[in-house]
């Protein structure tokens, strides 16, 4: 069961969220909040898992509400301007999701935070191979996993954690996105934001400040664009 908080000072936006929320068995919504003030008195005082914060507020913006708060939860970022939601990975957001919202896309935020949360719980340790430095070897329990570079589409920094996106699955690992990138070797992968390191061969397009990898988009930071760009031009 997900406990969910809903922060959003439009109502109708907000209502859209609960209804949301009310159709799905495993999730409960704690409480909702039209404005950030009364929401930071809860958090700072209740457990909740994942969090549904909008960007644009008066007064007290979702980014200043995320960064008063000692241990926020996961927090998926909703708002009506998509490159301004970018900015919230640094934040440790795990996603966001751009207004109007459908049910569908709420759907998938929601198996974001889930998958992290369950996969935090029983987070992997990476063994490096030193003699073919082709893969690593990723310990979860009893188990040790290969997993090829080749495999590995993009990697997220979240929080200390860091999520290993690859063409079969996602690992949690701790760690954090500066020490992946050491682990990961240049030219094969590229940092590119912050929170963000990809694997320059499953880049299928660039789009502004997103990088397109699948089905997923990932945001290029400003202070990574010029060695983003070089990296992939092979300069």
């Amino acid at each position: 069961m997900l406990n969910c908080v809903v922060v959003e000072d439009e109502p109708l936006a907000r209502e859209v969220l609960i209804g949301y929320i009310e159709k799905l068995p495993n999730v409960n919504l704690l409480k909702s909040f039209g404005n950030a003030f009364d929401a930071r008195v809860f958090l700072m005082e209740n457990t909740v898992d994942a969090l549904f914060l909008d960007i644009e507020m008066p007064e007290m913006n979702g980014i200043d509400l995320l960064r008063m708060l000692p241990n926020p939860p996961i927090t998926v970022f909703t708002t009506a301007f998509r490159d301004y939601a970018f900015e919230g990975f640094e934040l440790g957001v795990i996603d966001f999701l751009l207004k109007p919202i459908s049910f569908s896309r709420f759907k998938i935020s929601l198996e974001k935070v889930g998958d992290f949360l369950s996969l935090k719980g029983a987070h992997a340790d990476i063994e490096i191979n030193t003699v073919e430095p082709k893969f690593i070897f990723v310990k979860s329990g009893v188990q040790k996993i290969k997993l090829f570079f080749t495999d590995v589409t993009y990697i997220q920094g979240l929080k200390d954690y860091a999520i290993i996106h690859a063409e079969t699955g996602k690992i949690v690992t701790k760690g954090s996105i500066k020490s992946m990138q050491q682990l990961f070797p240049e030219p094969q992968f590229v940092r590119v934001h912050k929170s963000f390191v990809v694997a320059r061969e499953k880049i299928i397009r660039i789009v502004k400040s997103r990088i397109v990898i699948g089905e997923h988009q990932v945001p290029i930071g400003r202070n990574y664009k010029a060695q983003m760009e070089r990296a992939i031009s092979g300069a």
